[in-house]
């Protein structure tokens, strides 16, 4: 058992004895005492004063001579301060949890609960490759769902592929202008590249085809009387309505009601180039360790939710206006009125998602379904789960929408169909070449072959990666600096393999036994242990906040931690066979928990380095 339970328990047990007052063992706080005051962990007293109507310093002595008295195995000290009981907990407890914990692989872990949970994550558009975006929501949505494996729940990883609408057709259109037969074999170019190439292209013609347009306006609207200003303000405002009247958007918009109504060619161009752009993804998926127990098409989704709005509308749930389109009001939820039915009975993109919500709830029953999306989706989330709540759908309690921010470079915000979005691919690439050049430098490649060099750039590299994309709260938004994210003495991946690399190069020497490990702890051998003992709540921690961040923060803590307990102290030459032990069980451990704590973020952590 983690030790904040037992001394939760402990303090619980001796208020009934000495007051005859029962209180719940979790209704006693206990935190990490302050590293300003002697003690290991701190009791706040001050919610029990009312209760036991006593005052703070009377109590917090009262409780610490009781627990010191009928707790020798787990206290060896107390002092108080104020409303708080500063409780050391001995050395005894802290060896006995090394020598149970040191060898078990497992440990932080919690067994089956019996409640299932879904993330959905990645959810790409077959018009361009996997960008730097999707690389921070693949890596926080795979890594959300295995904290929760490591919490008992059972995980199902779900994606949505948005495979039709206009966006597709623009790709399309720019292929049969501009690609002359064009396809992943005969130009040797990656298909979801290739097909993101096209959807540049269309954004450059359709640029240039706007020039004349706006020309032209711009002149009947200083004709009619407005200023260049007020003109260009308009037509900036009216960019989409503009951008309909260029022959390339006519053929995009066309194309669309072509496959809508399964034009047999459109169909057919529709599938090759999508099929080109899956095989792309599957690549970019594999090379980052992204996987999904089930993938869901927008082309077989779209028309979900339809049902749905016509039961709505006899629920009174919805509204019809007098265009003949259905809303919801939502006024009272502090939101607005939302379209779920254009009036040409046309679906809208949160009708889908109704409709899908219940699909996936029936197929997989979850306590828990977790959309992760970026935080410009914020409302839209809002809106679906207030309106699956009203029309009852099974599971609509359990929505929740994973907002996170975006990431931008230093040079600024990317923008795909201006070509500044920085590919996954040519990113991982980078980082490969950047963990080359810096291992080279440090000369960490001595008596490595050629292909283990290769494994370890990778390992570095797609580490470096994912650590400097999932470091940072969700919520915040970042700035992806490469080489940043490769530093051998910075808040890195680099930073915590080395460590664990420096600990196995130890444990291949000489491995704990299971034998005596002494009496007594050193002030940095009790400090590791501590740190250690932690990591069962940061596991709770990161799965409540649903958080990588608190993991990633945590391993770098503790590889931190034994560096500075290495320096001082050393394993393979210690004072006595029993700290020899000690330290190696101590190590052990270590690299046992950093290498759990990585793994749940993703990352690999290398036998040599």
């Amino acid at each position: 058992m983690a030790i904040v339970p037992v001394i939760q328990k402990a303090v619980s047990a001796q208020i009934n004895h000495l007051y005859q007052v029962d209180i719940e063992p979790a209704d006693i706080t206990v935190n990490e005492t302050k590293p300003e005051f002697e003690g290991d962990y701190t009791v706040v007293i001050f919610a029990l004063l009312k209760t036991l109507k006593k005052q703070p310093e009377a109590l917090g002595n009262e409780l610490g001579q009781a627990l010191l008295a009928g707790n020798t195995s787990l206290f060896s000290g107390f002092n108080v301060i104020k409303g708080f009981l500063n409780l050391t907990v001995s050395d005894s407890w802290w060896l006995q949890f090394l020598k149970d914990q040191y060898n078990e692989p497992d440990y932080g872990r919690l067994p089956r609960n019996g409640k299932r949970v879904m993330v959905e994550y990645s959810s790409p558009n077959t018009n361009k490759p996997l960008h730097l975006g999707h690389l921070r929501n693949n890596f926080l949505g795979w890594s959300v769902a295995e904290i929760y494996k490591a919490n008992g729940y059972e995980v199902v990883k779900t994606c949505i592929a948005n495979d039709r609408g206009i966006h597709i057709c623009k790709s399309m259109i720019a292929w049969q202008l501009f690609g002359n037969g064009a396809t992943p074999e005969s130009t040797g170019i990656k298909g979801d590249h290739l097909v993101g190439d096209y959807y540049v292209m269309f954004g450059t013609e359709l640029k240039k085809q706007m020039e004349p347009i706006k020309e032209k306006k711009l002149a009947e609207l200083i004709a009619c009387g407005k200023t260049q200003e007020e003109a260009l303000k308009f037509m900036d405002d009216k960019k989409e309505e503009l951008e309909k009247e260029a022959p390339i958007m006519k053929a995009a918009q066309q194309m669309l009601v072509d496959w809508e109504a399964g034009k047999p060619d459109v169909v057919e161009l529709w599938r090759t180039m999508n099929s080109w752009v899956y095989k792309g993804f599957d690549e970019t998926y594999k090379r980052i360790g992204s996987d999904f127990d089930k993938v869901y098409y927008e082309s077989e989704t779209y028309l979900l939710g339809k049902n749905l709005v016509e039961e709505g509308l006899r629920r009174k749930v919805f509204f019809q206006k007098d265009d003949g389109s259905v809303w919801v009001d939502l006024t009272k939820e502090g939101l607005d009125e939302k379209i779920v039915r254009r009036r040409d009975g046309t679906a809208v993109y949160i009708t889908q998602d109704i409709g899908l919500a219940e699909v996936k709830q029936n197929e997989f029953n979850c306590d828990l379904s977790v959309y992760v999306v970026g935080d410009e989706q914020n409302y839209h989330f809002k809106v679906l789960k207030l309106i699956c709540q009203k029309l009852g759908i099974a599971g609509a309690d359990g929505i929740f929408h994973l907002s996170y921010g975006m990431v931008e470079l230093p040079t600024g915000r990317m923008k795909t169909r201006e070509g500044t979005v920085v590919d996954a691919d040519d990113i991982l690439e980078e980082m490969m070449k950047e963990a080359e050049r810096k291992t080279i430098e440090l000369g960490k490649t001595e008596g490595l072959t050629e292909a283990a060099k290769k494994e370890l750039y990778e390992i570095i590299g797609t580490g470096g990666l994912k650590f400097f994309l999932v470091r940072v709260d969700p919520k915040k938004r970042m700035i992806f600096n490469p080489e940043e994210s490769i530093d051998l003495h910075g808040f890195t991946a680099t930073f915590v393999q080395y460590a664990y690399a420096r600990m196995q190069s130890m444990l291949r020497k000489e491995k704990p036994t299971g034998g005596d490990i002494g009496t007594d702890l050193l002030p940095l051998e009790k400090e590791m242990i501590l740190t250690l003992e932690r990591y069962s709540t940061v596991l709770q921690q990161a799965c409540v906040e649903m958080n990588p961040s608190v993991i990633a923060n945590y391993v770098f803590l503790l590889a931190k931690t034994f560096n500075s307990f290495y320096d001082k102290h050393s394993v393979l030459k210690a004072e006595s066979p029993a700290k020899m032990e000690l330290r190696l069980q101590t190590t052990q451990m270590t690299a046992q928990v950093l290498k759990s704590g990585m793994a749940l973020l993703g990352i690999r952590v290398p036998e040599r380095m």
